[in-house]
């Protein structure tokens, strides 16, 4: 008797991501789904740059004078 096969966990990330943009892009038309996109990274790339501030600012506070 032969088990079968399970998908690993990189699989069932894709399938999962795959099915989510699929539901998100057949409710919304192509425009729309691009500028959620460029918001969505903005705001991940504004949080980034306040991150790397603030490590910044505490590493100078740091430092022996």
């Amino acid at each position: 008797m032969r088990f079968p096969r399970t998908k690993s966990e990189p699989e069932r990330l894709v399938d999962t991501v795959g099915g989510s943009l699929a539901a998100i892009g057949s409710g919304m038309n192509r425009g729309r789904v691009v500028k959620a996109g460029l918001i969505a990274g903005g705001v991940a790339a504004l949080t980034a740059g306040s991150a790397a501030i603030s490590s910044l600012r505490r590493r100078i506070g740091e430092r022996p004078s």
